[in-house]
């Protein structure tokens, strides 16, 4: 729309009557192939007496009818569509119309509504038969592969975070576990070396599982959660054989 918000009301003033006239989705799809191409078909207006209702259908142009793409078959549309004419006593309805440069035009007013419907004829329900079972057809369908698709996706043997996890396993289990009283001797004589160990540290001394390990250290060491040695290890003071920190680290 342009920014101004003018409208072309020359149609206003013209006293143009227009149709809106609803149409079957599977007629505006073939009239839209036709474009550029000529008529799309013929309206035909037939008054029966002085005070008679007017009786409207359009036909199908022959070459139009032709409707691909539903399960690879080829179906004919219907040709003959007849129209239920519907008055628009109390509504106010026009058809607008917008431009390359979004300059908004009146074409008209409405003065007639009616509704193109297709005769019923046996080209018509086939259509209406594979358009249901078209809707039907589940979106996703699952399928087998007889070749492994490398476009787009190809699938991991196994990934790095499982490698990894497997890699800890093995390396965790080839520690077996030793006689506690020999795991206490190591320990022991470590601290004799050092007051404060971390976790890994004495894992690589001990060469034992780290649950099991941590097991025998609450029995004789205290975990430091804060201060200068956080998150580290040390004899409780029963086992100590030196008074006050070790000066190295």
């Amino acid at each position: 729309m342009s920014e101004k918000g003018e409208v072309d009301l020359t149609g206003a003033k013209q006293n143009t009557g227009v149709w809106l006239v609803k149409v079957p989705k599977y007629l505006s799809q073939q009239w839209a192939k036709a474009t550029g191409r000529g008529d799309v078909g013929k309206l035909r207006i037939c008054k029966k007496g002085n005070q008679g209702k007017a009786e409207v259908s359009f036909t199908l142009n022959e070459e139009l009818t032709v409707i691909d793409g539903i399960e690879d078959k080829t179906v004919l549309a219907p040709r003959d569509h007849p129209f239920i004419m519907q008055t628009v006593a109390g509504q106010m309805l026009a058809v607008f119309t917008e431009n390359s440069s979004d300059k908004i035009a009146l074409e008209g007013v409405v003065v007639q509504r009616a509704e193109c419907r297709p005769a019923v004829s046996e080209s018509y329900m086939r259509l209406k038969r594979l358009q249901i079972e078209e809707l039907a057809k589940p979106v996703r369908l699952s399928q087998q592969l007889k070749q492994a698709v490398t476009s787009n996706y190809k699938p991991v043997a196994n990934h790095t975070y499982n490698i990894e996890y497997e890699r800890k396993k093995k390396e965790e289990g080839k520690r077996a576990r030793a006689d506690k009283q020999q795991v206490l001797d190591m320990l022991f004589s470590a601290f004799e070396k050092h007051q404060f160990y971390n976790i890994k540290d004495l894992v690589d001394i001990t060469k034992q599982p780290v649950i099991y390990l941590k097991e025998i250290l609450r029995d004789i060491g205290i975990y430091n959660v804060k201060g200068k040695y956080k998150n580290t290890w040390e004899l409780k003071p029963e086992y100590r054989h030196y008074q006050g920190e070790e000066k190295t680290d």
